[in-house]
């Protein structure tokens, strides 16, 4: 294979360069000489490629040129299989048993034809999953995924490609699958009991108008957020085959999170049926059903008539009359209305007989009386109604001529008859009834109807007529059908003919009629001719003797061709003696006639003419109302003829004889319509399809069949689970409810009951026991098992159904039996956790937990739950008792399945910040015990829940000062900020007062916001000159509660609420202004104001003053604890006048400690005053009041002020000290004025109160003596720019004895991390340098070091109150180098300055100095004349010790003057401003004698430098100081102790240092060891026994009893020394003797000597310091357990014990 490549120069000179060939055998190319390319142009080198296997070959080719080397790298790959497509696809989430699919390409990026094939796990399905692809060829792969369950899939699919060697690569496929959740709701629909915005399934049309179809939505949510598919399906009824619902969609999907509609439509077809259906939701794979369920009823027509009979009266003959009959339809659905009779030729006409009658409406109809003969009419006319029974009305009246005249027929006339007819006497004529009446054989009743003399007598009532279904009379009437209600009294026959085709037109036969009397008199015929109609009947009158039938002929004489005849013949029939009412004798005798009805049709179309085309719309139903068996049901069907031409119609009734159809035969008129009843009988449960024909226009071809389906409904009730119902073990005297289903299987309504046997119904009960279940209902009914016994139980229960509207004398009943099974139970309710511990919860607060409660039975329990609450701790018991319930219960009751667990949320919310115990009991409910009163005696403990109230709190833990305030200890900083009693308020509970507004709130719509708070504090900020720092103090607030703590500093401003400008009061006092502008000049400011502490947490707050205008400031601020206190800070501080004479005092009042009377040396106690400005002040107290007091006590010095007068330096607290020493036990004041020369004096009250120490126990006055612990001891707040800290803010010695001292050890930290500090304590007074020692007082910290400072006080001598504040000076180093620099150039150039003088004349010399130099001596400053010298070079500025005040804010010309004057002289460098660290030293001295009598315990804890006496020590107050002691001290043995202590100080590191260096000497270890192992020396052979042995014995008598006496080898001449002891012992024992007993008084006087105590107590205290110090470091770990090392014996030594010390002598 070759491949060329090309090399290309772009711009430049040309280049020549050669190459080296490939270093492999795969790929050659050839250089017949080097390359020279010029710019622009190209080379091409050819490359010969040459595989030899199946792999990837890489090499490269180097070129070389004068300015280097460079390669190309060739890469060769043989042609092989390469698919590409995605690493992973991500499928949509898909539904469980849903599809889902997503699609992506393959592409073959190889050269060769590629096969691939893939294989997927389960549910993924590749399509398609084996496919060839040429190269470059893409393909579209699809992914199907079809989940079985819900679950997160990331699974691998592999596809296999290649033919000869397969290759693999996967594709990784994810997905979601879930489960579908559906949920159907009613749009529109708003059920009662259903809460808003809950779903509704069941869908209620209402009533629906009969025809009519009514559409409403459904919508199915999606609760999922994955598309669901469903389907819609219901239960098919094999004899329903019309559904009145239905729905248009069976099927579809549910978006994700979405809703599908769904619109079912009602159409009901039967009047007066309620219609209910059951649609059911099924999502794939029927994971989820659910059930919607619709409802409906169908509403027709209610139309009435006004009158049941129409009397028209009598008149002439040939005369007519008309009257008015009123029809009405209360329903709101339209109704088609129809009277059967004749249009034309009636002797009674209506003008519209046939119409629709809209809803709510009522119609007058026209009814006119026209009489053909002299005779009575009465004729029954029926009023046909569309979906509704038919309707009936008499029309009668009597005509009357000249030559008869009948009588007058009137409406009892028509109700004696059909009382008669009833009876049996209509059948007779009237004048044989009046002969039976007048022979006694009849009688007439109280209503003056006729009966029969037998029927008297006996026991029954005659029969009286009664009023007969409407449509049974229709049916019935002994025309269409062979029963009739009553038998007829005159017949006529045929009723319905139909002449079929008359052609030719004059060659009609004609009908025979015959007429049948039934009756036992003769009747009189006569039939109504309508003049122009084309039928007429012959002979229009004749009389028929009873019992007897004469025959009539119908004449058809049609006058068109092809045209349709349709009409009706109506006749009456009468009894002949009614002619005239001569005849008559009694009224009850007279007889209405009978009207005879012949309905008649026929056409004229020749053969092959077609018949009209008949339109028409037909309204039937497909289905007869149901019905029970062997029931006549009935149905209407309509028929409108739309068209313009007459339409006939025709039922052959005789094809379908089940099948009663009236009218048969008739027509209609163009516009008009027909009514039809049907009516049939099924006689079993069997569907029958009923086919009638109906011929229209009397064509064949026009033949409308009509199926109509029909069959009976029996009783069928179906049962839940095949009769049977189960219970879950029950609770013994608790009940158990559980919803068991009933559904009425038929199309009719039917009532059912339940009947339980009399001993079941206390443990068995159903709800409700009797109802009506509409059809295809489907009923819940609630049983409930009460067991009264740990048995099991099997009972039995019956449902009798009927129909709904059956005779309740002999009803139909079927019944069912249910079989019930259940069981009773024990059990018992405990809960998980016995003891549940809330921990610390905020008052007003909720704090809520989970009760778990167990059930281990086998039955559900029913419980009551109780509480009972008690509160402990230190509150009022009473007050506290009458508390509500702290907590409360989500639910007090509630049942417990079995095997398994409840859980009750509980809700604890104290009331005060007291200790809460809850015990919860529970009571199982029953019959009888059913609320908490009823179970009490039956309650039983559950669990406990303890909970402590607290409020939320904080506390004050340090604080320290900055600015101007730096010089104010921590101890006046704590008094000046009552930090005391803010510490003690936070710790009260807050007052209801405070918790109005539980959290910070703009409340307030004035500038001074209502105070909540009892408690007002001031925040002192102490005074400063104008111009100077602000003040500022730094305070740690930290969370010591459990509680998290929200705070806040309100400002005035900050509580009062946003209102508009034309609300706010335009006028302001005093005390607002002064507010305005303190806020508006942020004098005060507190950062941060508001902050959150956590539990444990701390944080700082910084506080600042301002002292930008003289004058006193102030400013009320709100301290807001969230859900606890409020506070009333008051913030002030003082500006003074630069140079002003000031004291700040603190208070007006001063409480010195209590002493006891009879104090021999009551101790000094200090009042302190802090200078706030900017000199020296000097104070004067007037004693004239404490002499006074000491001249009403006998003399006695109750008051002493031991420093009347005195000077403060600026910025510094200064001491006065007093000796308070009561002479009684009672409170002593008195007013002390100071005066303050050039400054505001103030009358300070001191008050002291003495007490008894015989009454009160030590403890309270050691306590009332101690200083209270104001503040924390260590150091954790920090002020800007500070690099180091102290470990303890205050350290305090407590009580000691005045001959005693006492140490405490102090730690400087350099926080700062690359910052060198140097220190320096200063301590305030002359006094306190004597008292206390600071060691080191001077020195530096590195980086990151600590440095040990021991605090040593030693009191001078009187019985005192010790508290002072320590001031640690701090210094970065780099400051004070640069400072003594600079110090170092301005002394320099001060001394030089000093011998240099200026030339002023003008006038000497000639030359000018330049341009420049003129403002060189504007520059600088003239200083007297001296000698003349001429510079070359321009003068520093002058020398002046003018240091830079601090610049206040504001003072903006004092500042651009001082800058100006600044620039004309060089002012002396200032030493770097110190950083201060205050340290607070408190403790108490006592002579000893009140030390050993007050705290005699303590006396052995402390050494005591001073020797003893038998004397008592006695003290006295001379200029502070205490007598010397007396104690003559040898020089010579006590020279030591006769040394300064600076240099007991240098004896003593130094003898440290050499003993510990000796003692870590390895080297000095070693020599020693030597030493034992030398041979004894040669000389030491010649010293004398005695001084050998003398010394022998000193050196054994110096041994400590526990170390080793003589190591081995000296044990070789223990024998020869023992052998010169004998000799020489009897002339050396007295020496020996007299020498240890020397040596042991000796050492008795020196250890008696107090200064050899002191030293043995400086050299302990320098010990423990060290080991201190290097604690510190980490060399010396303290709290490691002590290692013992076990060494083996050497076999050179041997432990001896010591020789024993001589006896003493007595």
């Amino acid at each position: 294979m070759v491949s060329p490549r090309a090399l290309t120069l772009f711009g430049g000179c040309p280049v020549a360069a050669s190459g080296r060939c490939p270093s492999t055998r795969f790929f050659f190319t050839l250089f017949p000489q080097p390359i020279i390319l010029r710019p622009g142009i190209s080379l091409i080198l050819p490359i010969v490629f040459r595989p030899i296997e199946k792999r990837e070959y890489e090499d490269k080719i180097c070129f070389k040129k004068d300015e280097g080397e460079f390669s190309v790298t060739l890469r060769a790959t043989l042609p092989h299989p390469c698919l590409s497509f995605p690493a992973a696809v991500q499928l949509p989430a898909c539904a469980v048993h849903n599809v889902t699919e997503i699609t992506f390409p393959v592409r073959n990026i190889g050269d060769l034809v590629t096969v691939f094939h893939w294989e997927a796990p389960s549910p993924f399905y590749m399509i398609p999953d084996y496919s060839i692809l040429h190269p470059g060829a893409e393909c579209m792969v699809k992914v199907v995924f079809q989940p079985k369950v819900a679950a997160v899939y990331d699974v691998a699919a592999t596809c296999l490609f290649g033919s000869e060697e397969k290759r693999k690569r996967t594709i990784q496929l994810k997905a979601l699958s879930k489960y579908p959740y559906l949920q159907v709701n009613v749009v529109g629909e708003k059920k009662e009991g259903v809460q808003p915005g809950k779903f509704q399934d069941v869908l209620c049309f209402g009533s629906v108008p009969v025809g009519t179809t009514v559409e409403k939505r459904v919508e199915i949510f999606n609760m999922s957020v994955v598309d669901a598919p469903c389907r819609i399906e219901r239960a098919e009824d094999p004899l329903l085959q019309d559904h009145v619902f239905s729905c248009d969609v069976s099927h579809g999907i549910v978006p994700a999170k979405g809703k599908l509609v769904l619109r079912i439509r009602f159409q009901p077809q039967i009047v007066g049926e309620h219609s209910i259906d059951y649609f059911t939701i099924i999502s794939a794979g029927y994971l989820l059903q659910t059930v919607l369920k619709v409802a409906g009823s169908c509403k027709g027509p209610s139309v009435s008539l006004h009158q049941d009979s129409l009397d028209f009266d009598w008149i002439n003959l040939g005369q007519s009359l008309m009257r008015m009959l009123e029809i009405s339809n209360t329903s709101d659905v339209p109704a088609y209305y129809q009277f059967d009779i004749g249009v034309t030729g009636s002797v009674f006409s209506l003008d519209r007989p046939c119409g629709v009658l809209e809803g709510t409406t009522t119609l007058v109809l026209k009814v006119t009386f026209r009489p053909t003969h002299p005779i009575s009419y009465h004729r029954r006319v029926v009023c046909l109604v569309h979906h509704q029974e038919p309707l009936y009305v008499d029309f009668f009246g009597t005509c009357h001529s000249d030559t008869a005249k009948p009588a007058i027929l009137q409406a009892r006339h028509l109700s004696w008859y059909r009382t008669n007819m009833v009876r049996g006497l209509t059948f007779y004529p009237p004048d044989i009834v009046s002969a039976m009446l007048k022979d006694g054989q009849l009688q007439m009743d109280e209503k003056g109807a006729l009966m029969l003399l037998p029927e008297v007598s006996q026991d029954k009532p005659p029969k009286e007529y009664f009023e007969v279904d409407s449509m049974t009379e229709y049916f019935y009437d002994g025309e269409t059908s062979d029963m009739a209600l009553f038998p007829p009294h005159v017949s006529v026959s045929p009723r319905e003919y139909d002449f079929g085709c008359c052609l030719p037109l004059h060659k009609v036969k004609p009908l025979p009629l015959c007429v049948t009397n039934h009756t036992k008199g003769s009747i009189t015929v006569f039939w109504t001719l309508s003049h122009g109609s084309a039928f007429q009947v012959s002979p229009e009158m004749c009389d028929i003797p009873p019992l007897k039938s004469s025959a009539f002929r119908v004449i058809f004489k049609p006058t068109q061709l092809n045209t349709l005849y349709a009409a009706e013949v109506e006749g009456f029939a009468f009894y002949k003696v009614l002619r005239h009412y001569n005849n008559i004798e009694e009224d009850a005798t007279i007889c209405p006639s009978w009207c005879l009805t012949v309905k008649l049709r026929a056409h004229t179309f020749e053969e092959g003419r077609e018949h009209f085309i008949p339109q028409y719309i037909l309204d039937v139903p497909k289905t007869f109302p149901p019905v029970a068996p062997n029931t006549d049901t009935y149905c209407s069907m309509l028929l409108l003829n739309t068209g313009t031409s007459l339409i006939t119609f025709c039922v052959n009734q005789a094809a379908r004889p089940s099948l009663l159809v009236k009218p048969c035969s008739g027509y209609i008129p163009p516009g008009g319509h027909q009514i039809f009843f049907l009516s049939t009988h099924p006689v079993n449960t069997l569907s029958q399809q009923h086919v009638l024909p109906l011929q229209l226009n009397s064509h064949p071809g026009y033949t409308k069949e009509i199926a109509l389906r029909s069959c009976g409904e029996s009783l069928n009730l179906l049962l839940e689970g095949e009769g049977n119902l189960y219970f879950k073990p029950v609770y013994i005297g608790t009940s158990f409810t559980r919803m068991y289903t009933i559904k009425n299987c038929t199309r009719l309504p039917m009532v059912f009951t339940w009947k339980i046997r009399q001993s079941d119904r206390k443990i068995l009960s159903v709800s409700p026991t009797a109802g009506i279940l509409q059809p295809y209902e489907a009923l819940a009914q609630a049983w409930t098992f009460t067991p009264d016994k740990e048995i099991k139980y099997l009972l039995r229960a019956k449902v009798f159904v009927r129909r709904k509207n059956t005779d309740p004398m002999c009803p139909e009943t079927v019944h069912y039996a249910l079989r019930i099974v259940g069981e009773g139970a024990l059990g018992t309710i405990r809960a998980e956790k016995e003891h549940l511990d809330l921990g610390t919860v905020l008052v007003g607060d909720l704090q809520s937990c989970t009760i778990v409660l167990l059930n281990d039975g086998i039955c559900s329990l029913k419980y009551i739950l109780s509480v009972e609450q008690l509160i402990t701790g230190p509150s009022d018991s009473e007050e506290v008792c009458s508390d509500p319930l702290a907590l409360e219960l989500e639910h007090c009751s509630g049942t417990i399945p079995a095997r398994s667990r409840a859980f009750v949320r509980v809700t604890v919310r104290p009331a005060r910040q007291l200790h809460y115990t809850w015990s919860i009991k529970y009571a199982l409910c029953s019959p009888i015990a059913t609320d908490l009163t009823s179970t009490e005696d039956q309650q039983q403990p559950l669990c406990c829940i303890v909970a402590t109230g607290v409020y939320p709190t904080f506390c004050i833990t340090d604080a320290c000062s900055a600015g101007s305030g730096s010089g104010i200890s921590k101890l006046h900083l704590w008094r000046l900020f009552s930090l005391d009693m803010l510490n003690k308020y936070l710790k009260q509970d807050p007052t209801p007062s405070e918790l109005i507004y539980r959290v910070p709130t703009r409340h307030s719509t004035s500038l001074n916001p209502p105070v909540y708070t009892p408690l007002l504090l001031d925040f002192n900020f102490g005074a400063a000159p104008i111009g100077s720092e602000p003040t500022l103090v730094m305070l740690l607030l930290e969370n010591k509660g459990v509680v998290p703590v929200e705070w806040a500093f309100l400002f005035p401003s900050d509580q009062k609420m946003d209102m508009e400008h034309w609300a706010e009061d335009a006028e302001f006092s005093s005390c607002e202004l002064h507010e305005m502008r303190i806020q508006d000049n942020q004098l005060f400011s507190v950062s941060p104001k508001s902050g959150k502490l956590l539990p444990g947490q701390e944080e700082s707050i910084q506080l600042s003053h301002r002292h930008d205008f003289t004058g006193i400031d102030r400013l009320p601020v709100l301290l807001k604890v969230s859900y606890g206190h409020e506070i009333l800070l008051n913030f002030s501080g003082v500006t003074v006048e630069e140079g002003q004479q000031y004291i700040h005092f603190t208070s007006s009042k001063h409480l010195f400690t209590p002493i006891a009377i009879g104090t021999s040396h009551p101790p000094k106690q200090i009042y302190e005053l802090y200078n706030g400005g900017s000199v020296p002040v000097i104070f004067e107290v007037q004693l004239d009041e404490v002499m006074k007091i000491q001249k009403e006590n006998f003399q006695h010095p109750v008051f002493v002020c031991l420093t009347p007068r005195g000077e403060i330096p600026p910025g510094i607290t200064g001491h006065i000290e007093w000796i308070f020493s009561p002479l009684e036990a009672r409170t002593y004041v008195v007013d002390v004025p100071i005066h303050i020369p050039g400054g505001e004096s103030a009358v300070i009250t001191f008050k002291g109160e003495g007490y008894d120490p015989n009454t009160i126990e030590e403890t309270a006055s050691s306590s009332k003596i101690l200083p209270p612990s104001v503040f924390s001891g260590s150091t954790k707040l920090t002020v800007p720019g500070q690099a180091a800290t102290l470990s303890h803010g205050r350290i305090c010695f407590g009580n000691i004895p005045d001959c005693a001292k006492a140490s405490r050890l102090v730690f400087l930290n350099n926080i700062s991390e690359s910052k060198t500090v140097v220190f320096a304590w200063q301590i305030s007074t002359c006094k306190d340098k004597r008292v206390l020692q600071i060691a080191p007082e001077v020195g530096v910290v590195q980086p990151g070091e600590s440095i040990p400072c021991f605090i040593t006080l030693q009191p001078s001598g009187t019985a005192s109150f010790c508290s002072t504040d320590l001031v640690c000076e701090l210094y970065i180093q780099e400051s004070l180098v640069q400072y003594e620099r600079e110090l170092q150039e301005w002394e320099k150039e001060k001394a030089r300055q000093a011998v240099e003088f200026t030339i002023t004349e003008k006038d000497l010399g000639k030359q000018k100095s330049p341009a420049g130099r003129s403002s060189d001596s504007a520059e600088t400053k003239i200083l007297p004349e001296s000698k003349a010298v001429m510079r070359r070079y321009k003068t520093l500025p002058p020398i002046k010790n003018h240091p830079t005040p601090n610049q206040p804010a504001g003072h903006i010309d004092r500042r651009r003057l001082l800058d100006k004057e600044s620039s004309q002289v060089w002012v002396k460098p200032q030493p770097p401003r110190p950083t201060l660290l205050h340290l607070g030293v408190t403790g108490t001295a006592y002579s000893l004698e009140d030390f050993s009598n007050k705290f005699t315990s303590e006396l052995h804890k402390y050494f005591l430098s001073w020797p003893f006496s038998n004397q008592p020590l006695e003290t006295k107050f001379v200029d502070g100081r205490r007598d010397k002691d007396r104690t003559e001290m040898e020089p010579k043995r006590l020279s030591l102790a006769a040394a300064s202590k600076q240099e007991l100080q240098i004896v003593t590191d130094i003898l440290a240092g050499v003993i510990r260096g000796l003692l870590e000497n390895t080297q000095l270890h070693d020599a020693i060891r030597s030493t034992l192992d030398e041979p004894i020396p040669y000389f030491s052979q010649f010293r004398c026994a005695e001084s050998a042995e003398l010394q022998d014995r000193r050196q054994c008598s110096r041994v400590p009893s526990g170390v080793s006496a003589l190591p081995d080898l000296y044990a070789e001449k223990d024998g020869e020394r023992k052998e010169m002891r004998q000799e020489t012992s009897l002339s050396n024992d007295w020496l020996e003797i007299s020498h240890h007993e020397q040596l042991r008084e000796q050492k008795e006087t020196i250890s008696r000597q107090p200064a050899f105590r002191s030293l043995v107590e400086l050299v302990l205290e320098n010990t423990l310091q060290n080991i201190l110090i290097e604690a510190s470091r980490g060399e010396v770990m303290l709290t490691a357990q002590p290692r013992v090392i076990a060494l083996p014996s050497s076999p050179s030594q041997r432990i001896t014990s010591p020789a024993p010390p001589p006896p003493s002598r007595a």
